[in-house]
């Protein structure tokens, strides 16, 4: 089961995830990002997957798909602290290339957005 809590920051939707993102998860992650930028109209993307302990290719895909949507409105789309098993998947389906990858949210939010 994957847990997932939004807030807004700055013009970013930060969202946190917990758990394992595979395709049991997927509709439920699409739905509420879709939620949340729908009522919040942010252009940007945090993705934390500090709390991820599995992420298969439905989770890979639906962030894709995150990060296309994103793109294709000027927005952006960032990584946070990635779990090594976590990472290593990312980066053979070449997410990390296209993204950046920060250690921390705070990190990120002082190189995205300058607090």
């Amino acid at each position: 089961m994957l847990k997932i809590n939004t807030l807004i920051r700055k013009d970013y939707l930060l969202v946190r995830l917990e758990g394992e993102f595979d395709v049991h998860a997927v509709e439920q992650f699409r739905q509420v990002i879709d939620e949340s930028i729908e009522t919040s109209e942010v252009r940007n993307l945090a993705l934390s997957l500090k709390g991820v302990s599995f992420i298969d290719s439905s989770g890979v895909g639906a962030i894709l798909g995150w990060y296309k949507k994103i793109q294709a409105s000027n927005g952006e789309t960032i990584l946070i602290h990635l779990p090594a098993q976590v990472e290593r998947v990312l980066a053979l389906s070449g997410l990390t290339k296209i993204m950046k990858v920060y250690p921390g949210e705070k990190d990120a939010f002082e190189a995205a957005v300058g607090g």
